[in-house]
């Protein structure tokens, strides 16, 4: 009688490669993604081991964090050894760390410039299947004192209520406007709505005193200010 196939659990595997013990040993900043994961889900499957598993879930999107992000329970279960209960492990640690990211964007002290707009909305707008369009609300110090969904749409398009942002923006005592929203086509150039919009809100803002400093369009990983091209 066959002798039965040994799951490859970590606890199973030889000292140098249970990822567990190299985190506790050597510091979290030795292990790759792959070992990571391998430690959220335990044991791979009879042919190979959760680091194995895991290192194969990367390479089908290129080895990318962000990529991972994206696959849902039912993608992640399409991988022979990851069964409901791993796949919903892999998506909320993975969920975590996009809050996490977000979290510490928003403890920006201040706006400084384009690149730290990008930073604090990319985690929310980056990745997202429909656009949306949101204010950043500053202070006189160009400190953001509120952050606001002013719509949702789909891919053609979001509609802006002027009055709704100014209404805002005298309710936590802005001083200025930031405008963003997102293309989830990928191109980063301004359409003649991207550009109508800009103008209609300036222009009111401008009316209560109130400035409206750039209008950020941002993709997964790039973004295009109206203020650094000057046609703001």
């Amino acid at each position: 009688m066959s002798e039965k196939p040994t799951s490859f659990s970590i606890k199973n595997w030889s000292q140098d490669d249970q990822p567990r013990e190299k985190l506790r040993d050597k510091g979290k900043g030795t292990l790759s993604d792959a070992e990571l994961i391998a430690i959220l889900i335990g044991s791979g499957n009879r042919e190979e081991s959760a680091v194995a598993l895991c290192k194969r879930i990367f390479a089908s999107v290129d080895h990318n964090l962000n990529a991972l992000g994206k696959l849902s329970i039912a993608q992640l279960m399409e991988f022979k050894g990851i069964g409901e209960a791993k796949a919903i492990s892999i998506v909320a640690a993975l969920e975590l760390g996009k809050r996490r990211r977000l979290e510490e964007a928003i403890q920006l002290d201040k706006v400084s410039s384009s690149r730290s707009v990008f930073n604090v909305m990319q985690p929310i707008l980056g990745d997202l299947p429909h656009e949306e369009f949101w204010i950043l609300y500053l202070n006189n110090s160009n400190k953001i004192i509120h952050k606001n969904q002013l719509s949702k749409g789909g891919i053609t398009g979001t509609l802006v209520d002027v009055r709704l942002v100014l209404k805002n923006a005298l309710e936590v005592g802005a001083v200025a406007l930031i405008l963003c929203h997102n293309h989830p086509s990928g191109t980063l150039k301004p359409s003649e709505a991207d550009k109508n919009i800009t103008q209609k809100l300036k222009v009111a803002a401008q009316s209560l005193d109130i400035s409206v400093l750039d209008h950020l369009i941002i993709t997964e990983s790039a973004y295009y200010s109206f203020a650094d091209e000057n046609i703001l």
